[in-house]
């Protein structure tokens, strides 16, 4: 296959190395030297100054959610939209987790809610699109409900269907209610979050915030600037719960990963990982001009794993169709919804415009599942795969072929 690189402007650096950056005047003559750590780890006499708890939560969160839509196949259960609103707005103890119960976080008023998309509306987005994402989420509560009740999954009708060992739920036009949650929110949630809230300079720079960093002015009780902790949160979106004990949560980290075992996108991981701790570095060196560069570097390479992911689960799905009845192409399909539902909060480098604008995302969502009954009608649903599948690969510059390598 043709080798693509995709460094997007990061320059190569060993891990341990002592790099010279710009400083914040861009003056050549007085550069600013400083070390990139190897990981992500950096202190203040002795203690660390990261901290990014409330993005680890909000994962585990949204992972004891999509859990209960398996428990529910799998043991023939109602799932309960009730207990998953209570657990979408963290109200009325429903985690089984007392930590995730008095956390104080939640994952409803973080979704599709950054400063930049939906606070002062670039991107396209507005107060009622931000109302209309949420409200989408919720309303998958209620289709999971339905698609529990114990109907099997066939045209037109919600219920359940078994796919290898696990007993899945599906909607009546054959999506799968929990992946567009899980895959959808890896958008709304981490995406927006990421790439138009804490890597934005209008937050990074927001009032006294720089200032405050380049003396090394800390947050209240804290011993962190809030320059550096905003980085560390959107650090966390990514590889927040790379820690945790069942290492099974599937976000973002998760499939950085896997889009990297191919050859044509292996560069994406040390891309993305080396931007963040350099640009945390940078940070704490004042060299905002660098912190910028690498903010650039994070955007474009998590856009190009969501969009290599849409493609990639397109085509899984399309190869699928043609077992029983094309129900064994459902889950794939939805997952691929999902992703490209992510790409209308993804933000092209040095533009307030994501790669996709809403439009073009809800013109390619509803192509997917045109005709009477959704993705059952599998007659006609391999041209819109591709199609689609093309459009996405065509504007990121890979061919299909590329994302339908990756494991």
């Amino acid at each position: 296959m043709k080798r693509i690189t995709y460094s997007f402007g990061a320059i190569v650096l060993s891990l341990s190395m002592l790099t010279s950056c710009s400083s914040d005047n861009d003056d050549a003559t007085n550069p600013v030297t400083y070390e990139i750590p190897s990981t992500y780890s950096f202190d203040r006499n002795g203690v660390t100054t990261v901290e990014f708890d409330g993005q680890t939560t909000r994962l585990n969160m949204l992972n004891e959610m999509g859990a209960k839509f398996t428990d529910a196949g799998t043991n023939g259960t109602a799932l309960n939209v009730l207990e998953l609103q209570n657990m979408f707005s963290n109200t009325n103890n429903a985690f089984s987790s007392a930590a995730l119960n008095s956390s104080g976080k939640n994952i409803k008023s973080k979704t599709a809610a950054s400063n930049d998309y939906f606070t002062l509306f670039l991107g396209g987005g507005s107060t009622a699109e931000k109302v209309a994402v949420q409200s989408y989420f919720e309303s998958q509560f209620t289709i999971g409900n339905v698609a529990s009740l114990g109907n099997s999954a066939s045209a037109g009708v919600a219920g359940s269907y078994l796919d290898g060992s696990k007993m899945r739920l599906f909607a009546a036009n054959g999506l799968e209610p929990q992946q567009i949650l899980l895959k959808g929110m890896m958008g709304a949630l981490m995406m927006d979050q990421i790439s138009n809230q804490y890597l934005s300079v209008n937050t990074l720079d927001k009032a006294s915030t720089r200032i405050e960093n380049t003396n090394k002015v800390l947050a209240e009780n804290s011993n962190f600037t809030t320059m550096e902790h905003y980085w560390d949160e959107a650090y966390g979106y990514v590889y927040g719960a790379d820690d945790v004990a069942t290492n099974s949560l599937k976000f973002w980290s998760s499939y950085i990963k896997q889009v990297n075992e191919d050859a044509d996108f292996n560069t994406v991981s040390t891309d993305i990982n080396l931007a963040f701790r350099k640009g945390r570095a940078a940070i704490v060196n004042n060299d905002y001009l660098v912190r910028d560069q690498q903010t650039a570097i994070i955007q474009k390479n998590l856009a190009l794993v969501a969009a290599v992911r849409s493609v990639y689960y397109l085509q899984e799905g399309k190869a699928k169709l043609v077992q029983d009845n094309g129900a064994k192409a459902f889950h794939a399909l939805s997952e691929g919804y999902g992703f490209i539902m992510s790409l209308r909060y993804t933000r092209q480098p040095g533009t307030d415009n994501p790669y996709f604008s809403k439009v073009e995302v809800d013109a390619m969502l509803a192509s997917l599942v045109s005709g009477p009954n959704g993705l059952w009608d599998i007659d006609n649903l391999s041209p819109k795969l591709d199609a689609i599948s093309a459009q996405i690969a065509s504007r990121f510059g890979f061919s299909v072929e590329q994302a339908a390598t990756v494991n």
